[in-house]
């Protein structure tokens, strides 16, 4: 900003100059008009030579033009296109008055030379370059800053998949006996769809940090199996509706051990959000290009503001949980499977719902 009016007064001054100098051309010219031998002729010419940057155009009291003077050379010539120049130049400068005898007067029409009107245009091309030059930075400290968190989360999620991998390979060990030595228990069927949840978990951090592969799959057995698997593991209290046709098939290309994992992270929020007692509906629905799943609950609902905030990495209303789990749907859903996720209304003490719009079509 110190630049833009450093050169606007710059451009003041030197504009306050080039109106001297063409008052000094217009004296030169009226006492060339009136010269006698007495006068000295040719410093005069000298003077009206040494105007080679400020255009002008010398008219009669009639307003005819007389000559002109650093216009076009191939357009000087052209009465039309001079007659043009002098109607623009009236309505930027007062023409400067030069009486002759008799009571006749000339008057003589200038305009900003090409060096000052480049000034003036300056430093907003100045300015325009220091906004572009502070976007370019930003954009790479942005760039930069995310490469850098994509890091932490792929090497948070190669540490975890390592860390889970050898446990859930013994608890499936051991759940093996287990079955083969007491088959009439039923509750080893159970241990063994935990112990397989926990494969599929150590899978999906794996994956994180590298373009999971995807395939066509029904979405409807997806989203039907899991919450199947969420029903036995969430309190009674929650009442599951799934309000679409299980029979029905959808197919999407998807990845569907990632996929999964964002219905669990929505659905598990939903939960929190009723304080473990309320009604959770499922609704799939489709449309020529894309599949679009809603997950609605009967909890405490969503501030507007916080719409988009609850995406955040690291935000949570809870006491327990690092905030992660929308935050990872987001990625899923809109990094890897090219689909949406947002907020698609809420009112706080009645509900929220969520909205998951997936594209048919491999992008």
């Amino acid at each position: 900003m110190g630049s833009l009016f450093y050169t606007s007064s710059v451009v003041k001054k030197l504009k306050t100059e080039e109106r001297k100098n063409v008052e000094l051309w217009a004296e030169a010219t009226r006492l060339i008009s009136l010269s006698d031998s007495s006068q000295n002729v040719e410093f005069l010419y000298t003077i009206i030579e040494n105007n080679n940057t400020v255009p002008v155009i010398l008219t009669d009291e009639a307003d005819s033009i007389i000559s002109t003077r650093n216009f076009d050379e191939r357009k000087s010539s052209d009465y039309v296109y001079i007659r043009k120049k002098l109607e623009q130049i009236k309505e930027k400068n007062k023409p400067i008055i030069n009486n002759l005898e008799n009571g006749h007067y000339n008057l003589i029409y200038y305009k900003d030379s090409t060096i000052l009107r480049m000034l003036t245009f300056y430093p907003y091309i100045q300015l325009g370059i220091i906004v572009l030059f502070i976007l370019v930075s930003y954009l790479a400290f942005s760039s930069s800053r995310k490469a850098e968190q994509n890091q932490v989360w792929v090497g948070m999620s190669k540490e975890t998949a390592h860390q889970l991998g050898t446990p859930t390979s013994s608890l499936a060990g051991w759940i093996e006996i287990m079955q083969h030595k007491y088959p009439d228990i039923t509750i080893t069927r159970e241990l063994a769809r935990d112990v397989e949840r926990l494969e599929k978990i150590t899978e999906r951090f794996s994956r994180i940090g590298s373009k999971p592969a995807l395939s066509d799959e029904n979405i409807i057995v997806i989203i039907t199996r899991t919450i199947d698997y969420l029903k036995l593991r969430t309190s009674s209290k929650v009442h599951f509706r799934m309000d679409f046709n299980a029979s029905k098939v959808v197919i999407i290309p998807l990845n569907s051990a990632l996929f999964e994992w964002v219905i669990e992270n929505v659905v598990k929020n939903a939960i929190d959000a009723m304080e473990g007692s309320g009604e959770l509906i499922v609704n799939v629905t489709e449309t020529d290009k894309t599949a679009i799943v809603d997950i609605l609950d009967t909890g405490r609902g969503i501030p507007k503001s916080s719409f988009k905030k609850i995406f955040n990495p690291g935000y949570t209303t809870r006491k327990r949980g690092w905030g992660l789990g929308l935050s990872l749907a987001k990625r899923i859903i809109e990094e890897y499977h090219n689909g949406r996720i947002f907020v698609r209304n809420s009112e706080l003490g009645i509900g929220s719902c969520m909205r998951i719009i997936m594209n048919k079509d491999r992008i």
